[in-house]
């Protein structure tokens, strides 16, 4: 046997088959269901005041139409690099590839940046309960959402097995904080303390008719549905995609919107539209105080604090296992150096790939919090959603390329009229139109984002074909498969 041939037979080069149907349906819903519950829905409150609900909607609305080109293209290409290898099929052109394939990974980067700082808010006031006095400035901030991402990074390294076992325990802990804000809400109503009515008033703080102000807080809304996406970079560590993939999806996506409508009913039905635009912590969630408005004297705004930790947690370790499963996939298509396609040997975790997916981490949540931004997460998870809106676009006009190929059997087929829908939807909702002067953060971090992007690129660029190496990415598929 050659020395290349005993290295091929020995060495790992690809990932466990280990989710399945259920697996990967607690893995959507507890991506989806997360930060952005948490984080945005007092900021759509202060854009459509009681009608909080409908933003989220209507970005489920939006997220479907990429959702079912998704099940499409992965059911149709089944490999972990996800969006990018979409559209390096459709349009061939591996600098776009490139682009697009750091886009996506970059908002799985800054989604779990954002989940960290809104984790470190509420670990520091939940201690803040039981020991009086402790530091909950942005100084301290900050180092607790670092030390939250390097914790997320060594369970990330254990492998994706640990990893979605560890999924399915927090989204069990989201759900139930979930179901203690809505049975706060429906208390409120039977005990008289709610006001109903308001979830059908319109209100807004900045003079804007109501189809202004709800696509504007639509934008904002996006962040809260976004995840679905994570899932087809797992393809390669699913037991059946096909059969699964559309069906748990689906499932998940329509779990979530009802869970989100409930939820911002809720906080309508208990705090007053002024009162949610502006709550005593930003960035930890107006969600804390519908606990304490909705149920005082029950010690549950105690706890609550630990269960939102538990909960966000979640999306950050969903985001960091996609970004670290992107870049590997992009490297075993040579569009990525050869190094990030690295895996441990006994736990097949590409540990390269979350090393640095972790620094790139870190390095965002200490650059936007110390150029003094208001909202921390509002910065981040904005250029979350402005991120995966661009690339949504893209996606759905690959597939609309891609039906030049043909369908494999059992492969899912979206009606030709919902990427197109998806394409105008996402483009609108990207435009600087739909945002105000104080969100134009978002195109500051994404554009500084994809210039590192497109340095790495330029990097990769030249060793590869410094060395002769031909890069054929994505090409052959059955190579690719072996």
């Amino acid at each position: 046997m050659s020395t290349e041939a005993a290295e091929t037979s020995t060495e790992p080069r690809e990932l466990k088959k280990v989710i399945g149907p259920k697996l990967l349906v607690l893995l959507i819903i507890g991506d989806v269901i997360g930060a952005g519950v948490f984080a945005i829905t007092g900021p759509v409150s202060k854009e459509v005041g009681g009608v909080a609900w409908l933003p989220f909607l209507v970005a489920f609305v939006v997220a479907t139409f990429t959702a079912f080109s998704y099940l499409e293209l992965v059911t149709k290409y089944p490999q972990a690099a996800g969006a990018a290898l979409y559209i390096h099929k459709a349009f061939g052109i591996h600098f776009v590839t490139f682009i697009v394939a750091f886009a996506v990974a970059c908002s799985g980067i800054t989604s779990a940046a954002t989940s960290s700082t809104l984790v470190g808010k509420n670990l520091l006031i939940g201690i803040g309960e039981f020991i009086p006095g402790i530091p909950n400035g942005p100084t301290a901030s900050m180092l607790s959402a670092v030390a939250i991402i390097v914790v997320l990074g060594l369970v990330n390294l254990r492998g994706i097995g640990e990893s979605v076992k560890f999924n399915v325990i927090l989204t069990c802990v989201t759900l139930l904080a979930m179901g203690i804000v809505i049975a706060i809400g429906f208390a409120a109503i039977i005990g008289g303390q709610g006001e109903l009515g308001r979830i059908v008033v319109f209100e807004n703080h900045s003079d804007r008719n109501m189809f202004a102000a709800v696509t504007m807080a639509t934008s904002v809304a996006f962040f809260a549905m976004v995840g679905f996406e994570d899932s087809v970079n797992l393809v390669e560590e699913c037991k059946n995609p096909k059969r699964d993939m559309p069906r748990m999806m689906l499932t998940g996506l329509g779990v979530c919107v009802i869970i989100y409508i409930l939820v911002a009913v809720t906080v309508t039905i208990v705090i007053p539209p002024g009162d949610i635009a502006n709550p005593k912590n930003p960035d930890a969630g107006v969600l804390l105080d519908v606990v304490r408005v909705g149920a005082p004297g029950i010690p549950v705004d105690v706890i609550f604090p630990f269960l939102t930790i538990f909960a966000v947690v979640n999306t950050a370790l969903i985001n960091m296992l996609m970004a670290s499963r992107l870049l590997y996939g992009l490297a075993k298509q040579h569009v990525l150096p050869k190094p990030f396609a690295g895996v441990l040997p006994k736990r097949r975790s590409p540990w390269v790939s979350i090393i640095f997916t972790t620094i790139l981490a870190i390095g965002l949540i200490l650059y936007v919090n110390l150029s003094g931004q208001e909202s921390i997460v509002g910065a981040l998870g904005g250029t979350t959603a402005l991120l995966l809106l661009c690339v949504f676009a893209v996606v759905n006009v690959a597939l609309l390329v891609l039906r030049r190929d043909p369908t494999p059997s059992g492969a899912f087929r979206a009606p030709t009229i919902v990427p197109i829908l998806g394409v105008i939807t996402c483009i609108y909702l990207a435009g600087p139109w739909v945002r105000d002067r104080s969100a134009w953060i978002q195109y500051e971090i994404a554009g500084a984002l994809l210039v590192i992007g497109i340095v790495l690129g330029l990097i990769n660029w030249f060793f590869v074909h410094r060395k002769g190496v031909r890069t054929e990415a994505f090409d052959d598929i059955e190579h690719l498969e072996d």
